[in-house]
């Protein structure tokens, strides 16, 4: 596929179609590779960001803008990128790391989209880059939850039980297998107030707590609300009948 069809991808024509060329090359290629132009297009790219989520969440944080920019240029975030624009079919790698399937791996496809920017930006200005960005993370901003992009499973649990006035759920290392170097943790998270009890395993006791916190969280948000409906008055009906007054027989004279 001609470099013509990814620039129109980018929706940028490169006056010096070098930098192009050299954005897409690989350390596994030549002497002329693009790490220097991943780290212009990082630092980049961070600041275009950030600017798109201070004007469109106009009420959000700097804690939350932080964590909302770090998941967004993270690593997946700029494969995912890569993906869309297909680059895997421009890349220059040396054969070493063609034979190892490198074309796939999704820390090349990030770095490569970040020397796209910084070869942009050389090329054409802030401006230009500007524009290549945002047109890239216009899609990907339009599909964000601000409140749970970049929370762990046990953070967005604890927010859903607090949200509700519940307690927080119970975790317990029921299980452990294998040997030190290699041990497996099974913990269970029990949130007694919905009657939810997973069990999930993991090769940490902090891995296994958040893989059953994901799963109670699942198994609590399927709850529907006529269930809620049904259990509060099914507790309302019992309340109701332990309070019944007793009638008492008359004694007939």
């Amino acid at each position: 596929m001609s470099l013509a069809t990814l620039e129109n991808r980018l929706d940028h024509h490169f006056g010096d179609p070098a930098l192009l060329e050299q954005a897409l090359t690989h350390r596994s290629h030549g002497a002329r590779h693009n790490e220097r132009l991943e780290f212009l297009g990082d630092s980049v790219l961070n600041f275009v960001v950030a600017a798109m989520l201070f004007e469109r969440y106009s009420k959000i944080d700097e804690g939350d803008l932080s964590r909302l920019r770090a998941n967004l240029v993270k690593q997946a975030s700029l494969a995912d990128i890569a993906q869309r624009l297909e680059l895997s079919q421009y890349l220059r790698l040396g054969e070493g790391e063609l034979k190892s399937g490198g074309f796939r791996r999704p820390s090349i496809l990030a770095d490569t989209v970040e020397a796209l920017f910084g070869a942009v930006f050389l090329d054409a200005g802030f401006d230009a880059a500007r524009r290549v960005i945002v047109r890239q993370y216009q899609p990907v901003l339009a599909s964000v939850d601000p409140k749970t992009l970049g929370k762990d499973a046990k953070t967005l649990l604890q927010e859903f039980l607090q949200g509700r006035k519940l307690a927080l759920p119970l975790y317990t290392v029921v299980a452990t297998h294998g040997a030190a170097h290699s041990q497996q943790f099974e913990v269970e998270c029990a949130i007694p107030a919905l009657e939810i009890k997973v069990m999930a395993p993991g090769a940490s006791r902090r891995a296994a707590e958040q893989s059953a916190a994901k799963l109670a969280l699942e198994a609590a948000l399927a709850i529907s609300p006529a269930t809620k409906a049904a259990r509060k008055s099914g507790k309302a009906r019992k309340t109701a009948q332990l309070s019944l007054p007793v009638a008492v027989a008359q004694e007939t004279k």
